[in-house]
């Protein structure tokens, strides 16, 4: 199948290359996202990745970055996408864009702007309605990549179909996919259209529709001993319709990226080799956690640039790897896989346990490329056996990778003559007049075998000793622990230059120049300096059980809670208030019903707690249950992100989760039901209806839930008891504590069928108990030998009413610490703030010395922090606490990045919203460290 709908551009995928502008290229592309970095340093990081071995970029286009509201728009400052892409053609990286209509990234929603969530659509999917909303994003956003793809003034080289398909349930793939592709090729779209797979569903992530290249992701462990027939079986699949294999995200081990190039690999596609940071209200929450998890602002994986723009040592690895595609140029990346019989005569001897290889290319012009990989950190002794010049034995050190050539023409160099075999990885290659200079690097002792035409003779010869071996050839052999050189005069009076260094000096090798010498450099340090702004605190407190913003959305009151979408909320905090009638009975706690992400509660004034229940409801008792006198429940609502991912287990990671809650009620009574429930042991999974009604169940045994011991495996087994309903409550749930099985709720004489999740344990059954009366429950459970059924528990109480909702996002908080800047007194650190309180933290600080900012790293625990820097949020950070903080992912939970761009005039406001979020112990902030980013 190949690209016949599509129109010849100067970029192709075929099947054994990727040609742009009729030259094979590998791609070798960094993740660097715009939208995660100050618009002063785009230019800067990308410099830096083209330093750093990298010639592409691959880039997301966040759809909800640029309409934050519907139908609002922006593309200007930090949000320039012309000015972005016109820095990477001036730069000279290829791109790679990728504008969804989904990202997934860890980024808010994966891209879906919010106000979708509240619309009745089928999301990522063939269906009018969400496809007319992505045709205004794709309105927007395709004319920008046509003026910059390749051909047309720009350097993108192909365009991204939303992303990892085949991880949703999209029920249309196909025509989800012709219709994504059908806009593109209107707006203009001329270079290769693709779309990615995440967990190898190519058919279910492209639609295999024509026009659309399908591409893989692969997240391996990086020594999977399996990891190349994975890679060499979809390279196949690809190679039989037409298409290259492109890898457009991978881990960030270059070591990885080698085992792939020696599959064939056209596009190397790391994702995140440049970090980045979440600012303002853009961080997600996702599946990373048990299952839920937050995402830091700080976005970092470890990659070879940090957020602030440290080189990582990784970096030196991807030139390594830059400088090798480099030397070996078309010749690599028009490389085709050594077929089976070509590769029969190659193996490896010695000890190969434990070594992946080898695995070969055969190079355009002659000659093949073998891969070999130690997955093991012992140091082992190979050699590397071919039919035409045997072996020569060398040590591949723990955790390596190589590429070794063998019968390889140095023609494409200007010089007459092969490189017969070599145990050290060629990694730079300069034609001179008249000859060439060749560096390899080597961990050890080993040896090249060359052979060159007549009359050719060793001129110089340092740190190698250099044999004939018959013939022409000629054998250069080197302990490893010096430099090493060779200067072979060529028969027409040229020269061949040959260097050998170590390992550690080629990544640092800097060359060679126009006359072939080499110099080495040091790798970039970061001295930890003893800079500290001096900083004069100030702390204002605030009302935690108040909204920090006036009510508004709902027309006055409301009966009911509504989820923050409907109200035009898409990010930020909100405050719901709402009334409870729950006379003169104490209250035990309140239960909140389906809210995320974070709930801070506060009964008539007094904090009751702080709960991230992934869309699922939470019973949070008071410390000291006692009437509500005012009757008055406040919730704190922060939306810490919506889900990238789509997840069941949870329903606020469901892709069209919507954030707040959809009610409350005050608890007067928790009943533990646990106990005499009557069982009937089944035999089969199918329902049987008739148990679960008001029937004779006097001979069935009595037990506590889940309590029947069988020899089933499964079991099946209906339980059944009743309860009186309280006559002054108007809310029931249930709540199936430590619950590991599946389970159905019946009850008797409705249409109830009210499924479990174990991870959401609460069954609100108001809708089928009446007040004063008897109410039969049956649950039906599957259960699996040897997991608990746990605990039933029955929440009653009355439901609140009465509701109003405020929201507030970056502008909002800014304004509110204004209004209190001038009620604050000056403070010192450490400080504590009681259970619940909240207050604002101001302080003026200065730029680095370098101008470039500052990491700040804070030390507490109990505490939610929001950092601002003048009007901007530049992170949001929870500290270690006693009770409900979710699982932190995705970089440092406990740091920001301040940039030096965004001090102006190298000072700014600093703002923290302080929130302590512990249920028993006061939020300490102990310390606040300022570490220079140097430049």
């Amino acid at each position: 199948m190949g690209m016949d709908i599509q129109a010849k551009t100067v970029v192709q995928f075929e099947a054994e290359a990727v040609r742009i502008h009729g030259k094979p290229q590998v791609l070798l592309s960094a993740s660097l996202f715009y939208f995660r970095i100050p618009r002063a340093y785009w230019k800067e990081r990308m410099e830096q990745l083209k330093a750093f071995g990298y010639n592409s970029i691959d880039v997301y286009f966040p759809w909800n970055y640029h309409e934050r509201e519907e139908g609002v728009w922006d593309f200007g400052g930090e949000r320039d996408i012309s000015a972005f892409l016109a820095e990477a053609a001036e730069t000279g990286l290829w791109v790679v864009a990728r504008p969804g209509p989904y990202i997934c990234s860890e980024w808010d929603g994966g891209a879906l702007p919010a106000y979708l969530f509240a619309k009745d659509m089928k999301l990522r999917d063939n269906d009018s309605s969400f496809l007319r909303s992505v045709a205004s994003w794709f309105h927007r956003i395709l004319p920008l990549l046509k003026a910059y793809q390749a051909g047309e003034g720009g350097t993108v080289i192909a365009v991204q179909l939303d992303n990892e398909l085949d991880f949703y349930d999209c029920s249309d793939p196909a025509g989800y996919m012709t219709a994504l592709r059908d806009m593109a090729l209107a707006h203009g779209i001329a270079v290769p259209i693709f779309a990615c797979a995440g967990q190898g569903g190519l058919p279910q992530a492209s639609g295999f529709v024509d026009g659309v290249v399908p591409t893989c992701n692969f997240y391996p462990d990086n020594r999977d001993p399996d990891f190349e027939s994975k890679v060499l079986h979809y390279r196949g699949l690809l190679a039989d319709r037409g298409y290259p294999l492109l890898v457009t995200e991978t881990n960030r081990a270059h070591y990885l990226l080698r085992r792939l190039l020696g599959c064939g690999a056209k596009l190397l596609g790391p994702y995140l080799q440049v970090s980045g940071t979440d600012f303002g209200f853009t961080n997600a929450t996702n599946n990373w956690g048990k299952p839920l998890a937050f995402m830091t602002s700080d976005y970092d994986f470890g990659g070879m640039i940090s957020p602030e723009g440290h080189i990582r040592q990784e970096a030196y690895e991807g030139r390594l790897l830059g400088r090798l595609l480099e030397a070996y140029g078309a010749s690599l990346a028009a490389a085709t896989v050594t077929s089976a019989e070509e590769s029969a005569g190659i193996a490896i001897a010695g000890e190969s346990e434990g070594v992946a290889g080898p695995y070969s290319l055969s190079l355009q012009g002659g000659g093949r490329l073998l891969f070999v990989t130690n997955l093991e950190d012992r140091d082992k002794e190979i050699a590397l056996m071919d039919t035409q010049t045997g072996g020569r034995p060398f040590v591949l050190k723990g955790g390596r990778s190589l590429a070794l050539p063998s019968q390889l023409p140095l023609a494409s160099w200007g010089v007459q003559g092969v490189i017969a075999s070599s145990t050290a990885e060629l990694y730079m290659a300069k034609p001179l007049t008249g000859g060439a200079a060749i560096a390899f690097h080597t961990d050890g002792s080993g040896s090249i075998e060359l052979k060159l035409e007549a009359g050719c003779f060793v001129e110089t010869a340092e740190n190698l000793t250099a044999e004939p071996n018959g013939g022409e050839a000629l054998v250069l052999s080197f302990d490893g622990t010096e430099a090493a050189s060779c200067k072979v005069r060529l028969a027409g009076g040229g020269e061949l230059t040959l260097y050998v260094h170590g390992r550690e000096a080629a990544l640092y090798a800097e060359g060679p120049d126009e006359r072939g010498a080499i110099r080495f450099g040091e790798p970039i340090r970061y001295e930890g300096a003893g800079e500290h702004p001096a900083i004069e605190y100030a702390l204002s407190p605030v009302d935690a059980a108040k909204p920090l913003s006036d009510r508004e959305s709902l027309d006055g009151k409301a009966a009911s809670a509504s989820r923050l979408e409907t109200q035009g909320i898409y990010r930020g905090y909100a405050w719901y208030e709402a009334s409870v009638k729950a006379g003169g009975t104490p209250v035990q706690g309140v239960l909140i019903r389906q809210a995320s992400d974070v709930i801070s509660l506060y009964a008539d004034g007094d904090y009751v707690g702080t709960a991230t229940p992934g869309g699922g409801s939470r019973y949070m008792p008071l410390s000291d249950p006692q009437p509500l006198q005012v009757g008055k429940l406040l919730a704190r609502t922060e939306i810490w992100g919506h889900t990238n991912f789509d997840d069941p287990r949870l329903p606020a990671l469901r892709l069209n989760a919507m954030k707040g809650m959809t009610g409350m009620a005050a608890i007067k009574a928790v009943r533990d039901l646990s106990r005499n429930w009557s069982v009937y042991r089944a035999d089969k999974r199918e329902l049987q209806e008739e148990l679960t009604g008001d029937i004779d169940r006097s001979l069935w045994p009595i037990v506590s839930f889940g309590g029947w011991l069988s020899p089933d495996h499964p079991a099946f087994e209906y339980y059944s008891r009743s309860f009186a309903a309280a006559d002054d409550a108007d809310s029931w749930t249930l709540h199936f504590q430590g619950l590991q099985s599946h389970a159905t709720v019946y009850v008797a004489g409705t249409d109830a069928k009210l499924i479990v999740n174990p991870f959401d344990p609460y069954i609100d059954i108001t809708p089928y108990v009446q007040a004063g009366r008897q109410t039969l429950l049956t649950v039906f459970v599957e259960r699996v030998l040897g997991l608990p059924a746990g605990r039933v528990l029955l929440y009653e109480g009355v439901e609140a009413t009465d509701w109003s909702v405020a929201g507030a996002e970056e502008q909002k908080l800014a304004a509110a610490a204004d209004e209190k800047r001038g009620q604050a007194v000056q403070a010192e650190l450490p400080i504590a703030l009681e259970p619940g309180a909240t207050s604002w933290l101001y302080g003026n600080i200065v730029n680095s010395s370098g101008g470039a900012g500052w990491r700040v790293t804070v030390a507490g625990k109990g505490l939610k922090l929001t950092v601002m820097l003048e009007e901007r949020i530049v992170g949001r950070l929870w500290l270690p606490s006693d009770d409900d903080r979710p699982v932190l992912t995705g970089g440092s939970p406990n740091s920001v990045y301040i940039p030096g761009a965004w001090l102006q005039d190298n000072k700014g406001k600093l703002r923290i919203w302080m929130e302590a979020v512990d249920r028993s112990n006061p939020g300490t902030l102990e310390s606040i460290s300022f570490q220079p980013v140097q430049c």
